[in-house]
């Protein structure tokens, strides 16, 4: 059975659901699908316990497609990041810097959101839209492009015909496989523990970085739960030692990750549980083929660091989205292509190159190399130009 649409996407993460839902609004024929069905609830085996922070040029595109209108309630706004350098004998504060969006911008840098509830609310939202037909449980298994058309192999056996194919399928992309384009990958032996806690110090909406070694501690805002101040946290650590906390009984680990959050917010409770990613870098050599465009996590992947990757995404989305609205009849041709290759390649390129060095920086072991890491973040502060250019740049603020 062979069906055709406008665009289809293949990747039904966030990303991807994003996409249907901003090519469905715009009024494209859409089909979107995952080979796993979305996990919506919070407490269950599978679920994403993981955030993801919209900062403030995401705003306009989710409000556009529909999306925010469903999110607006249950987003945490992030007002001030917080960098902490604890890099000393003890770990404890010793040089804190506050980054507030008041300096830059009436508005906080974003809100902050659990994957899982963003994947409920995305997935009901597709269900308004009569041009979008998501398909939860199927994959794309293959590939065939020609000049004018792509032809796309699932596996339930059915075959779609589309102007354009969405790679959103994530670091390891088959659809990217199957358009023969190169990924460069770099591993940093690192892996990421994320979970949700409850502390007694509210958050008051600010986002904590903690660096000492291994990477980066960080404390996301979310929503109070169960009448207590909650964060997500996203904990990078050497990866042997990361799967040795995901083992550690449930007490002994809530009086470490009190330890290495130095007690910002008193005693941390686990309020969910624990969940571990590998942490790696990734960048392709060209972001689109015949009829393909790569996009989010199939494009490059970064380490969880200034909340650069669902929004580097969201930049590819816009920038297609644009293209496709600007010529509607040369959807998906090499026009199209080429010109979204043009606009996001080197900027891609700028903001793996940085997030890499930032995380190579938060790794330091070496107590020298820490120190300088903590002169270099006063350095940076002092300078309010600097300060200044380094929150939009991080927004992707022009």
């Amino acid at each position: 059975m062979t069906d055709s649409c406008d665009i289809l996407i293949s990747g039904g993460g966030i990303a991807g659901l994003t996409a249907a839902a901003v090519f469905g609004t715009a009024g494209f024929d859409v089909v979107c699908v995952d080979p796993a069905p979305p996990i919506t609830e919070r407490d269950v085996d599978g679920s994403d316990l993981r955030t993801t922070a919209f900062l403030q040029p995401a705003h306009g595109l989710l409000a556009q497609c529909g999306l925010w209108q469903r999110l607006d309630e249950y987003a945490a706004p992030l007002q001030i990041m917080r960098i902490v350098d604890a890099g000393g004998d003890v770990p404890e504060p010793r040089v804190v810097r506050d980054f507030n969006a008041a300096d830059i911008s009436d508005q906080p840098f974003g809100w902050n959101l659990p994957n899982w509830l963003l994947r409920r609310e995305m997935v009901t939202r597709l269900a308004e839209l009569p041009n979008v037909d998501f398909r939860p449980g199927t994959g794309t298994v293959s590939l065939f492009t020609r000049t004018a058309e792509a032809r796309v192999g699932l596996s339930d056996g059915s075959r779609i015909r589309c102007k354009l194919v969405i790679a959103a399928d994530g670091r390891n992309s088959p659809m990217r496989e199957a358009a023969g384009i190169y990924v460069h990958t770099t591993r940093y032996g690192q892996k990421a523990l994320a979970f949700a806690v409850t502390h007694p110090i509210p958050h008051d909406n600010v986002s904590t970085e903690i660096h000492r070694s291994g990477g980066p501690f960080t404390l996301v805002p979310l929503p109070d739960w169960q009448g207590q101040p909650s964060s997500a946290i996203v904990w990078m650590e050497r990866g042997p030692r990361a799967v040795e906390l995901l083992n550690t009984d449930p007490e002994a680990f809530e009086t470490l990750m009190t330890e290495r959050s130095c007690g910002l917010f008193g005693p941390l409770k686990l309020a969910s549980r624990r969940t571990i990613w590998p942490i790696i870098s990734q960048s392709v050599e060209r972001l689109a083929g015949e009829r393909v465009a790569l996009m989010a996590e199939a494009a490059h992947v970064v380490p969880p660091i200034g909340a650069q990757g669902l929004n580097m995404s969201l930049g590819d989305l816009r920038t297609l989205l644009d293209l496709a609205q600007a010529r509607p009849e040369g959807l998906g041709d090499a026009q199209m292509l080429d010109a979204y290759h043009k606009a996001r390649h080197t900027e891609i390129e700028m903001r793996v190159k940085g997030i890499d060095l930032l995380n190579r920086a938060s790794m330091i072991e070496a107590r020298p190399l820490r120190d300088a890491r903590a002169m270099g973040l006063s350095a940076l502060y002092s300078l309010p130009p600097v300060r200044k250019t380094l929150m939009q740049m991080g927004l992707g603020v022009r």
